[in-house]
């Protein structure tokens, strides 16, 4: 008889803490919500060699901490005329990695003049591999993987942006 009742209390405690388990994994999933793009702003791509536009993109900002680290975290697509540009107070060496981010990237780092020093192509997703610049750098911008090329972007090309 006792090993009767031993065995459905360890049952009802198993059942419980399984129930409370999938509590919060519900509760987890419940609070999970899809990101979308914000337009705060935009932003024009020019060739340093004449000043013609290359492409003209309507950009999320990320200018403070939580979104300078959060980035395109969490996203499962981006428009091809949007981007992230992530604005800094100071310029210096900048690294960038994948973490959390399934859109592939081109991350193109700019100086503080606003021109392109250089771009760290095809960014993989989930890769968290530094992704660094090769001088320093004021702001970055994130455009999907292939836009780079496709602009024919150079070093010295330049971009100017207003906010909203």
């Amino acid at each position: 008889m006792k090993k009767i009742l031993i065995s459905a209390l360890l049952v009802a405690s198993l059942v419980s803490l399984s129930n409370c388990n999938d509590n919060k994994t519900s509760e987890a999933k419940s609070l999970t919500k899809e990101i979308t793009f914000t337009k705060e702003g935009e932003l024009t791509l020019m060739k340093s060699s004449n000043d013609s536009i290359i492409a003209t993109l309507d950009i999320e900002i990320a200018d403070d901490e939580y979104s300078s680290q959060t980035g395109l975290m969490y996203r499962h697509s981006m428009a091809e005329n949007q981007a992230m540009l992530f604005v800094f107070n100071n310029s210096q060496r900048r690294s960038f990695y994948m973490k959390n981010t399934e859109i592939p990237l081109d991350i193109i780092y700019f100086d503080s003049e606003k021109k392109l020093v250089n771009i760290q192509k095809n960014a993989k997703p989930y890769d968290e591999t530094s992704l660094p610049s090769d001088a320093a750098s004021q702001y970055v911008l994130e455009v999907n993987a292939g836009l780079s090329d496709a602009w024919k972007l150079e070093k010295g090309d330049r971009i100017q942006f207003s906010k909203n």
